[in-house]
């Protein structure tokens, strides 16, 4: 089957179309025939080795598609369920394997592409609005990098929990589609400061939280964007990684929290997975959530794809579909 390796960590330069074997499940796991893989900033981490990994290295994590075979001991999956993983095994490939109890049932209101689409940067999004920081009904967040593919699902998620949206862009053509998805403010930063913004925008309070995936360049105004005793959620190093921070800052700059969570603490349990995924796939099937793909590539363009997510200039969702 064909799939896009790498052989050493680097540049886009290192993925390689290869033909390898067909793999095999093993016991508790499934074959998955893919039919569309996501590309997500951890796929880039693992190929400049940010996030090591054994060489060669299968790419990518998220997929959907249907079961072909399965291992021993799985009972609850048949071959040719429709099914979506964020933590499959090689899945910028013909075929992906996944653990079965990973697995989450794709209903048949719900295509495919829109489903590999949707389970990172949407399973991402609840968790950060209903459990690291849960948004109520009067709160406001700040969303940065708000037309990509998490900060359009994370300002419609947010807008049904009742808070109030301020999202971060670079340009005019992302601003709009910010608002459109719901957004109640958007600052064009690269024309402005977000931080005076937020300021006039609360009278002078700061933000509730801040929901953070860019990464070292918003630091400093992520913190002064928020309210003393507000939350400062980094999840993402899309301008690099954060230099460290001394908890003295935290204090002089009104006691705030900072976390840094990542998805897979947040669906450990089978239970947490399906309710997050069943919550996204039920808003998708009712037309109460959209999810936008910015572009599809051919496997063989794995590396264009990256490119053009790294560049920060798509707005939405990226797939490979083999």
């Amino acid at each position: 089957m064909r799939a896009i390796q790498i052989h050493q960590t680097g540049g886009p330069e290192q993925l390689q179309m290869v033909d390898i074997p067909l793999p095999e499940p093993a016991p508790g796991q499934v074959r998955i025939k893919v039919a569309a893989a996501g590309v997500n900033f951890i796929d880039i981490y693992h190929r400049t080795g940010l996030y090591p990994q054994p060489l060669p290295f299968t790419l990518g994590l998220e997929v959907a598609g249907t079961i072909d075979a399965v291992g021993e001991g799985v009972s609850e999956w048949a071959v040719g369920d429709r099914v979506g993983c964020t933590t499959a095994s090689g899945g910028y490939a013909e075929y992906a394997l996944a653990a079965a109890d990973k697995l989450v049932r794709v209903p048949d209101n719900v295509d495919l592409e829109t489903a590999a689409a949707v389970l990172l940067q949407g399973m991402t999004a609840h968790y950060l609005t209903f459990s690291t920081f849960p948004l109520k009904a009067g709160d406001t967040c700040l969303v940065h990098a708000a037309a990509g593919g998490v900060g359009l699902l994370l300002i419609q998620i947010a807008r049904r929990l009742g808070a109030r949206v301020i999202g971060t862009v670079s340009t005019h053509e992302k601003a709009e589609l910010a608002r459109a998805a719901g957004a109640d403010e958007v600052v064009i930063y690269t024309r402005e400061s977000f931080v005076e913004r937020v300021r006039a925008f609360t009278n002078g309070h700061g933000v509730d939280v801040v929901y953070d995936s860019v990464g070292a360049s918003t630091l400093e105004g992520s913190l002064d964007s928020l309210r003393p005793r507000g939350m400062f959620v980094t999840f993402g190093n899309a301008s690099g990684p954060l230099p460290p921070i001394s908890p003295l800052l935290l204090s002089s700059k009104g006691s705030l929290f900072m976390t840094r969570p990542t998805l897979f603490h947040y669906i450990a349990t089978p239970e947490e997975l399906r309710w997050r995924a069943n919550d996204l796939f039920t808003w998708i099937g009712a037309g109460e959530l959209q999810v936008r793909i910015h572009q599809r590539y051919p496997l063989s363009e794995a590396a264009e794809a990256q490119v053009a997510l790294a560049g920060r200039a798509t707005t939405g969702k990226l797939l490979l579909i083999p």
